[in-house]
């Protein structure tokens, strides 16, 4: 984290009943901070340096280390704040999103280690151009282990990637021997022996800002959970040294399996509401879950199916550890995961943290109570209102300065974890990132392969450390609204793209795709057919994972109601039909496929071309979010077949593009 920037800093897997305390154990010569007797402390550190927090509570001392630099190195917009805090209370519109930062570093990570390269962090002057990235990488030599750190210059920096300073940090979580650690530049080393069973290597690059970080872990084979399907690096490295058999994994890869998934968002009050003849509404969306094979989806999103206060969408929740009355009971929730696994599909269980319904029977008792229980779990207004967002009235903010607060929520995360393939997180700007990390670390030491899928609205760069493995595509999603509607030209959707890289994105952080959801209107109702069809060759040619809302492959025009299948347009079903088998039979699609900007001529600004490139295989992709076709003309040696469509449709070098043509290149 940064100068002048705060974190909220708690016991991990709290207990309640316990007495806990924190104090500044070391810190930079110039600091003068001090901290509170609370379990649950801000901390804004006051000095750049290495800060390091004794925590005393039930089974011992521990220690946290903080890596605090200056100011000026803070990303741009993120100086000062309360970032990592669960937000103000009582804002409304988007306001309350752009104070939520997210801080970089592992300052919440218990006890990671102080050890680094040297890199004080200088500003560099005259550089600018945004956040730089990195990537790790790590391999075993004989009897040492060598991690190389890959820094990137962000793209509007004219800053050599040679100068770039990388500055690495050793988690002290498990013992190491610091001594024997050597860094050199961007390569850092240690025996096999400086660890017993495992470590972690963490790591940012340094330019004008700090990066998002990066880490590896290093361990004995065998002695932990395995890595999972997409953390390994290099295949999985391992080598044997001496006695031990080692090997590395990257620790902030999406899991494999939700690389190249179609994700499909079920709003479980209105998808399969016309079944009159199943026991419960699991029953009725098990019976869809042939059609959903058959389109080709294989991941699936549900809208919350907890105890809430009638609202359909369920959101304002009562009871977090039960399943809403209306929908069924927790065999019947069980019996469709049961039945979506049978089906090649994974389940997503959207998980809501920020907030309760007011209600939930603690908030009703807290309600104008300070004497309550529960008066502490919720942020309160001056007013006497509780804290909440948007001016939203029916639900209440969690504090979680209360470690009641965050012991309820983990055993909830608990109980799902075990029942689902994934979390959709939702508001995930509003809850402490510290606590994001917790729960990454908690379900990831269990299943490595399980997904974590954040809604953040602006994204958040630094949400990929430790938190998240996919990222709503909020600026694509407006994007594709504004080129829809005209008010943008079809260009800017690769300048979407390129702004990930541009806010300090690491190159394997994994975005979902969408054009709508249950919160927003139909894109169909906004922007018309023609920009529909082309809007949904984006979501399956652009990199990412595409997602459909319910309905959205039928045709479907309201936002909430009840599915029209009965009304269900041909065109539209075929056309999603079409582009999922593409994606799937198209390596140059492939989640790790590059993206390169094609020169091309039309008469239309509502064209934009682009080229993606993978496994051996490059296609050049032509979208027209206009009303007519459009001939345009490419720079590329193209087959003149329509990779979606079969047909020929290349005359002499011109392309004729109805909404979106993929093209292999020769």
């Amino acid at each position: 984290m940064a100068v002048g920037e705060t974190v909220q800093v708690a016991p991990r897997d709290p207990d309640p009943d316990a007495e806990y305390s924190w104090r500044v154990k070391s810190a930079p010569v110039s600091s003068q901070l001090s901290l509170g007797d609370d379990p649950v402390v801000d901390f804004t550190p006051d000095a750049a340096g290495t800060f390091v927090l004794e925590l005393t509570g039930p089974l011992g001392v521990d220690e946290l280390t903080i890596r605090a630099f200056p100011s000026e190195l803070a990303p741009v917009g993120r100086s000062a704040g309360s970032s990592g805090q669960s937000g103000v209370s009582g804002v409304s519109g988007v306001s309350g999103v752009s104070g939520i930062s997210g801080v970089s570093g592992v300052s919440g990570i218990s006890g990671a280690s102080g050890s680094g390269s040297g890199a004080l962090g200088a500003k560099k002057e005259g550089t600018g151009g945004g956040r730089p990235r990195i990537r790790l990488s790590g391999r075993v030599e004989g009897d040492t282990v060598v991690v190389e750190a890959d820094p990137q210059p962000n793209p509007n920096s004219s800053t050599p990637r040679e100068d770039l300073d990388v500055e690495f940090i050793v988690d002290d979580r498990w013992p190491v021997d610091d001594s024997t650690v050597e860094i050199d530049g961007w390569t850092l080393t240690m025996p096999v022996d400086a660890f017993e069973e495992k470590t972690r290597v963490h790591a940012v690059s340094i330019d004008a800002e700090y990066s998002v970080a990066d880490a590896i872990e290093i361990r004995v084979k065998g002695t932990t959970v395995d890595f999972g399907e997409g953390a390994r690096t290099d295949g999985g490295v391992a080598a044997e040294s001496g006695s031990k058999q080692v090997e590395t994994g990257r620790l902030y890869e999406p899991p494999e399996w939700s690389k190249d998934v179609t994700l499909y968002e079920i709003y479980v009050r209105g998808f399969a509401s016309d079944d009159g003849e199943a026991e419960n509404t699991f029953e009725a969306l098990e019976k869809r879950l042939d059609y959903l094979q058959g389109l080709g989806v294989d991941c699936l999103w549900l809208t919350p199916v907890l105890q809430n206060d009638h609202a359909p969408h369920g959101y304002n929740i009562v009871d977090f550890y039960d399943i809403a009355e209306d929908l069924g009971d927790m065999e019947a929730y069980q019996d469709f995961v049961d039945a979506a696994h049978d089906h090649g599909m994974k389940v997503l269980f959207d998980l809501v943290l920020n907030h309760s319904a007011r209600q939930h029977p603690y908030f009703q008792d807290a309600y104008k109570n300070p004497d309550s229980e529960y008066y502490d779990w919720y942020e309160w207004q001056e007013n006497g209102e509780p804290g909440t967002y948007f001016d939203w009235e029916y639900i209440a903010n969690f504090d979680y300065h209360n470690l009641e607060v965050r012991r309820y929520l983990l055993d909830a995360v608990q109980q799902w974890f075990e029942v689902v393939d994934g979390f959709r997180c939702d508001m995930a700007w509003a809850v402490p990132f510290t606590f994001w990390q917790e729960l990454r670390d908690r379900v990831k030491s269990q299943d490595p392969d399980f997904l974590l899928l954040d809604e953040t609205i602006p994204y958040i760069a630094d949400f990929h450390e430790g938190m998240f493995d996919m990222h709503f595509d909020t600026t694509l999603y407006f994007t594709l609204r504004q080129v829809g509607n005209g008010h943008q030209s079809a260009d800017a959707i690769l300048d979407a793209v390129e702004q990930r890289t541009e806010v300090g994105f690491p190159d394997h952080a994994s975005f979902m795709l969408y054009q709508e959801n249950h919160d927003e209107t139909r894109y169909i109702v906004e922007c018309g057919d023609e920009a529909a069809f082309a809007s949904a060759g984006a979501l399956f040619t652009l990199p990412g994972v595409p997602m459909l809302y319910g309905g959205q492959e039928l045709g479907q025009r309201g936002r909430r109601d009840a599915l029209a299948w009965d009304d269900a347009r041909e065109e539209i079903q075929e056309h999603y039909t079409h582009l999922i088998e593409m994606r799937s039979e198209t390596p140059a699609l492939d989640f790790r496929g590059g993206i390169d900007r094609v020169d091309y001529e039309a008469d239309s600004d509502s064209v934009t071309a682009f080229r993606r490139e993978a496994k051996g295989q490059s296609v050049v992709v032509v979208l027209n979010f206009g009303d007519a076709p459009e001939y345009v003309d490419i720079d590329a040696d193209v087959d003149g077949t329509n990779l979606i469509s079969g047909e020929n449709v290349v005359d002499e070098g011109t392309v004729e593009v109805e909404s979106v043509t993929v093209l292999e290149e020769r």
